[in-house]
């Protein structure tokens, strides 16, 4: 049940009030529609990006298999309220019975699947014309990409396949036009907000749309099954907790009890341990073996059969090949999975993101994820202004401003405690604590016990790994956690080193949200002929302040400083799109595009990092790629100016022109391509059919080339009625 806004009751009123006050109201009503069926098959074997199950699942789908069988049936609705008014319904009953899961099978409100697409009255007042109610409103007329169109959120889910007027989600809003002289024109809006529909944000029964065609990879490092944070991260902390156990038990000490558990090994690093080759002298195993591969046996069997902590190869944390504990890699110079990010990681702040379960039988819990839906309020309208002109000499522009918040939402990391909820301190210390700082700061100096401990002291302030000065474990700090009361959080108190008084545990929270973003932007067209031939050449530009981009910091995540190495932060954008239409061979439309999208705060810090055995790492900050950024391909960065080429073809055929060919090509920067060739043709005035290809290759890390596996045919067949 979603809540709706005084804005959308006022609407609703709008309508039904003068429908009960006219006697009139059910006279001249117009009622037409069609019955459609859309069936789309896959073109290729695959897996798709969050379809996996673990990871060496190797269930895919075949070429052949259905990827949707959609039915609709729509009615347009419209009357007339007096001489000066009329009024206008949209009703689309659509089911696709191949959706990802129940919820997204039929209705569903403000999505392309909302049964009550549209409804409004027109009307005017003085000068003023309005449209009051549930509508569209368009103001970007670029082909295959949205500039300026951004008054309603679109529905991604079908990508940029189906027709922008299918995929444009229509809000309530009030749409107010005046006409300005002899040619000009202003427009005012003020609309709900709403956000745009984007496959694997969709929390529906923690499903996240898994194995929906056109998930992105960006999308499924937030909350893929395999690869997202929301998963990997309490697949990290059962592993913590694995090791806190076998700590706790020996694992370091020759066999002997160790009380605090992983908490002494602030000196050791996930990287010295995985490198170096351990034998039955230093740890109790049956052979000598390198680390990496005990690091993959605790991590994806536990500590005994039915160890409720052991992966089982269902999340990325180790770059495995096979079922066999030794078919794993290990190279943090080229991660590709969630422990080879971390090499700088101590084993201390493992324990951080432990809590005890049993003392006596030393049995620890890991930490918990959770994701958080906290948009704003429809309350909150967004308002638009835009004013149009046309010159004698043929030049039609354009000017607009929007206040409006984001349709794209944000994803900030936070760690809460799990029972109060409490927001956390995040510290980076080093070793054990012996007190505050003079800032009341704690101060942890290295355990003499500890794997390559030093007689140095620091506090929680985060040092420069790259100063040749620095030591290992001054450039490694511990994570450590703390609530306003001062309290540690872990199995063990690194205060006390003993089992952790504070009980509770911590539970990292994913918060989706949205902030206020301002658009200013503007188009212009211009008709003119080469010759015998019609020429249009158009564009538009669009300069959003306050939308907000990915930064990747992977110092902080080498250190296991998850929440911060992962943040959403201000950028300042500036796009436009320059177009040329020709008409040549009488009816034959060439469009072709080229569009330029520009990061004005880019993020790009170039870092190289060493980890305690000496391994040389990339730890850059950096804007990451919204829609690649992902585990097994390095944290794709993003591109400071992202380029995207388009050519577009249409033409009428047949008899008496009954049918019309599309095609849309259209290429980006890093190699990705897709093409759409989609036709049309009335076999009479109430059937017609429909097929189309969609085709997309390329470099697999880019926005087209990632959905390769996603190619698909589609074929339709529609019966209008009236």
């Amino acid at each position: 049940m979603y809540k709706r806004s005084p804005l959308h009751l006022a609407m609703v009123a709008a309508i039904a009030l003068p429908a009960s006050a006219s006697a009139g109201f059910f006279e001249d009503i117009e009622v037409n529609g069609y019955l459609k069926n859309e069936t789309a098959f896959f073109l290729k074997d695959g897996q798709m990006t969050g379809e996996a199950r673990s990871m060496l699942d190797d269930r895919h789908h075949k070429a052949g298999d259905l990827m949707k069988f959609e039915n609709s049936a729509r009615f347009f609705v419209n009357g007339l309220l007096g001489e000066e008014s009329s009024w206008h319904l949209d009703f689309n009953i659509i089911c696709d019975s191949q959706g990802v899961n129940s919820n997204w099978q039929c209705h569903k409100n403000y999505t392309q699947n909302d049964w009550f697409r549209e409804g409004y009255i027109d009307t005017s007042a003085g000068d003023w014309s309005f449209r009051l109610g549930k509508q569209q409103v368009v103001w970007g007329t670029a082909d295959g990409i949205k500039l300026l169109d951004i008054i309603n959120p679109t529905d991604f889910r079908e990508m940029a396949q189906n027709s922008m007027e299918d995929s444009r989600i229509p809000i309530w809003m009030i749409n107010a036009e005046r006409n300005i002289g002899e040619t000009g024109n202003v427009q005012f809006i003020l609309s709900e907000n709403r956000k745009n529909v984007i496959p694997g944000l969709n929390d529906d029964n923690r499903n996240f749309d898994s194995g929906h065609p056109f998930i992105m990879k960006g999308v499924d490092s937030i909350t893929g099954r395999v690869n997202g944070f929301l998963h990997v991260t309490p697949a990290l902390a059962s592993v913590a907790g694995s090791f806190n156990a076998a700590a706790f038990g020996g694992m370091f000490t020759g066999g002997q009890i160790n009380p605090a558990g992983l908490l002494p090994f602030a000196g050791m690093t996930v990287d010295y341990f995985a490198q170096n080759m351990w034998t039955t002298q230093q740890l109790p195993i049956p052979q000598d073996m390198p680390g990496y591969f005990i690091l993959n046996n605790i991590a994806q069997n536990g500590l005994y059969q039915g160890d409720p902590n052991a992966n089982n190869r269902k999340t990325n944390l180790m770059s495995i090949y096979g079922p066999q504990v030794t078919q794993v890699k290990w190279n943090p110079t080229n991660a590709k999975s969630a422990f080879e990010y971390m090499p700088n990681a101590t084993f201390a702040t493992f324990n951080t993101f432990t809590t005890v379960v049993d003392a006596n039988m030393g049995l620890f819990a890991g930490a918990k994820a959770v994701y958080k839906e906290d948009d704003p309020s429809a309350w909150n309208p967004n308002a638009g202004l835009r004013y149009r002109m046309s010159l004698d000499n043929g030049l039609n522009f354009g000017v607009n401003y929007f206040y409006h918040y984001s349709a794209n939402p944000e994803i900030n990391m936070s760690w809460h405690d799990s029972q109060t909820g409490e927001r956390l301190k995040v510290l980076r210390a080093r070793g054990m604590y012996v007190g505050n700082d003079p800032a009341g700061n704690p101060i942890f100096m290295p355990n003499p016990g500890d794997i390559l401990s030093k007689n140095q002291v620091g506090n929680n302030a985060m040092p420069d790994p790259t100063d040749p000065t620095m030591s290992f474990l001054d450039a490694m700090p511990t994570i450590l956690l703390q609530n306003k009361a001062g309290q540690f959080y872990g199995a063990f108190d690194p205060t006390t080193g003993g089992f952790n008084t504070n009980t509770h545990g911590v539970t990292m929270r994913m918060t989706e949200t949205r902030n206020r973003v301002n658009s200013i932007g503007g188009s212009f067209d211009y008709g003119t002929e080469w010759g015998s031939v019609p020429v249009v050449i158009r564009g538009e530009l669009l300069y959003d302040i306050g939308e907000k981009q990915p930064v990747v910091d992977k110092r902080l995540l080498g250190i296991g400083d998850l929440t911060n190495a992962l943040t959403m932060e201000d950028m300042d954008k500036f796009s436009y799109v320059i177009g040329l239409d020709i008409t040549v061979m009488t009816n034959l439309l060439i469009s072709g595009q080229f569009i330029q999208m520009n990061n004005l705060d880019f993020v790009d810090d170039s870092r190289t990092c060493t980890s305690q055995w000496g391994t040389k790492y990339d730890c850059s900050r950096y804007t990451g790629d919204f829609s690649t950024i992902h585990l097994t391909n390095g944290l794709n960065k993003g591109w400071e100016h992202k380029e995207f080429y388009s050519l577009f073809f249409s033409k009428p055929f047949g008899e008496s022109q009954l049918g019309r060919w599309n095609n849309i090509t259209m290429y980006e920067d890093g190699g990705g391509w897709w093409n759409r060739f989609d036709l049309e043709y009335s076999f009479t005035d109430e059937w017609i059919g429909s097929a189309e290809l969609n085709l997309y290759w390329g470099d697999e890390n880019t926005t087209f080339g990632q959905f390769e596996e996603s190619t698909n045919v589609q074929v339709g067949i529609k019966y209008i009625w009236e």
